[in-house]
């Protein structure tokens, strides 16, 4: 393995955001700078809205910048038909008996994210990743979709919250605003090739039909209902592997699970082939680490779940205390074409104790 460093500056380039492609999948990277010794990386999610979702490539040190409520669905691009939800924006979604979309429906405030919703509804994707799943909280909220039209379902669609606007306190975050309504949605298959989304107003007889075509270089094509139109987002999936955005998570309760939303959270491209494991200073320390020390055993459990490091990597404070990263562990991250990293958080707030500002330095091994 070809061993080099990268140097990025902890004051970054503030990222453009990708912009609507109704055509493509297309998305414009931050260009990194000049290659050097060592790394560190800011991936600034927006500060305590945390408007942002920030794709980061570690062999290139290329950041994308996404504005989290540019979009509401992903169309796999894979073998199967599956489609998932904009769980950063609180999406849910609940499958109604009927497969008329024109029929008239109403708001059912029980279909949202929080502590009154338990996984086994099946209003949120499972937070693992994994979509395949029979529902009631396994795989994707919306059911596979199925050849055959007829068993293809309406969905009443809680859009979720726009990024929020308010200021809060230092180290609080606020990044939850206006409400995004409702709308009704089926979604069947075009042929082999693609998806066809029909949408329309809770109280609409009528509808409008959009087609969506599979693109085998990326995860997911995204759709906007804001725009009726496909969107950029997530880069191709050999050219992302981690996340920072905010989540909608399963969170143990009661005995069971119930849908909570995180913010701060890192997800890795299980499905484009990353994988991650956490290492505790207990058992080995970041400095001394090196690629003799890896145990390719431990990358295992990413390969089905995309929360490895997810909030784990700090702590979220509360009324007496600030958040603060925990400087008790450290992740390795293995990329889809071999190169392995360390990884370690060095901030989660700005000089001013901000949210949404995130730092960490990584090393090829």
């Amino acid at each position: 393995m070809k061993k080099t460093f990268l140097f990025l500056s902890m004051a970054m380039l503030t990222l453009a955001s990708c912009s609507s492609d109704d055509n493509a999948n297309t998305v414009t990277p931050v260009a990194p700078e000049v290659p050097g010794e060592g790394g560190v990386l800011e991936a600034s999610t927006g500060g305590p809205n945390q408007g942002n979702q920030v794709y980061v490539d570690l062999s290139t040190g290329q950041k994308t910048n996404v504005r989290r409520d540019s979009w509401d669905f992903g169309f796999y691009g894979g073998s199967d038909f599956r489609v998932i939800l904009n769980g950063s924006i609180k999406m849910a979604v609940k499958q109604l008996a009927t497969s008329n979309i024109d029929e008239v429906q109403t708001e059912d405030a029980s279909v949202n994210i929080g502590f009154s919703t338990v996984s086994t509804l099946g209003y949120a994707d499972n937070p693992t990743g994994v979509l395949t799943g029979a529902g009631n909280g396994e795989g994707t909220a919306i059911a596979e979709i199925s050849a055959n039209d007829a068993d293809n379902k309406v969905y009443l669609v809680n859009m979720g919250f726009k990024v929020g606007t308010a200021t809060p306190n230092p180290g609080s975050e606020a990044s939850t605003g206006n409400a995004r309504g409702w709308k009704k949605v089926r979604i069947l298959r075009n042929g082999t090739t693609g998806y066809k989304i029909q949408v329309a107003a809770l109280n609409a007889t009528t509808h409008q039909e959009f087609t969506v075509n599979k693109d085998s270089n990326f995860n997911f094509t995204f759709f906007s209902l804001d725009t009726n139109a496909v969107v950029a987002a997530e880069p191709a999936k050999d050219k992302w592997d981690l996340n920072f955005t905010t989540f909608t998570n399963y969170f143990a309760y009661q005995g069971g699970f119930i849908t909570y939303y995180f913010a701060d959270f890192v997800t890795s491209n299980s499905k484009g082939g990353t994988q991650v494991y956490e290492v505790l200073n207990t058992t080995a320390s970041y400095d001394t680490f090196t690629i003799d020390s890896v145990t390719d055993t431990n990358f295992w459990a990413s390969t089905t779940d995309q929360r490895v490091i997810g909030s784990a990597w700090r702590n979220g404070g509360g009324p007496s205390t600030s958040p603060s990263v925990k400087d008790d562990r450290f992740y390795v991250v293995k990329d889809a074409a071999g190169n392995i990293y360390k990884l370690k958080f060095l901030a989660l707030t700005n000089d001013a104790g901000e949210r949404g500002y995130p730092v960490f330095e990584f090393e090829l091994l």
